[in-house]
């Protein structure tokens, strides 16, 4: 009994610390618009010089595509449950016009932890990047294993292709080893553009 009663405070845990994180707003916090488009251009700019440290050869890539997009993202796994918020940026090479966006995810499976992780998408035709602007929704599954803090500890980092993008992703620090079935919806932020 106790046990049982255990369990369902660990679930119950997980769903109040998901039903928070989207239940607040996945935008850049306080400040002024202004403000908060400059912080997350500069955020770009601090993970994408990251990327080209690791990957020298994603300079090229990016500034021969149509456009891509990067975003920043916590996450936090409670034994059943995932869930994360985040926010980013797409640019359009071409136009050089950027789209302010925010992103949430959820997911079921087995882990346990929390992680500050970037993603970088690079979208290989505009078509990709306007779909992914206009509808905003990928799914997928996820396993990985994070324990890093600062410069020390370490991530498994990741590199998937999905049609006419690619998407980079490693984790700035966190602690989690988990295996989920998870959904993303990235949507525009409508105060920033």
């Amino acid at each position: 009994m106790r046990e049982l009663l255990m369990n369902k405070t660990i679930k119950m845990l997980g769903v109040i610390v998901a039903l928070s994180l989207f239940g607040g707003c996945a935008s850049m916090g306080e400040g002024s618009n202004a403000d908060k488009r400059q912080n997350i251009l500069q955020m770009k700019e601090q993970v994408l010089t990251e990327l080209f440290k690791q990957k020298p050869d994603t300079r090229a890539q990016l500034n021969s595509a149509p456009g891509y997009a990067v975003f920043s993202n916590a996450n936090i796994n409670l034994i059943f449950i995932a869930a994360g918020t985040g926010y980013g940026v797409v640019k359009d090479m071409k136009t050089k016009q950027h789209t302010y966006m925010n992103m949430a995810e959820g997911g079921i499976g087995l882990g346990l932890g929390a992680k500050d992780y970037r993603i970088v998408m690079v979208f290989h035709s505009t078509q990709a990047m306007n779909n992914f602007i206009e509808k905003g929704w990928t799914f997928g599954g996820n396993a990985d294993a994070a324990a890093k803090a600062a410069d020390k500890g370490g991530s498994v980092e990741g590199e998937a292709y999905y049609g006419d993008v690619t998407v980079y992703t490693f984790t700035e620090s966190g602690l989690a080893l988990q295996a989920t079935v998870k959904g993303t919806k990235f949507w525009r932020d409508p105060a920033l553009n």
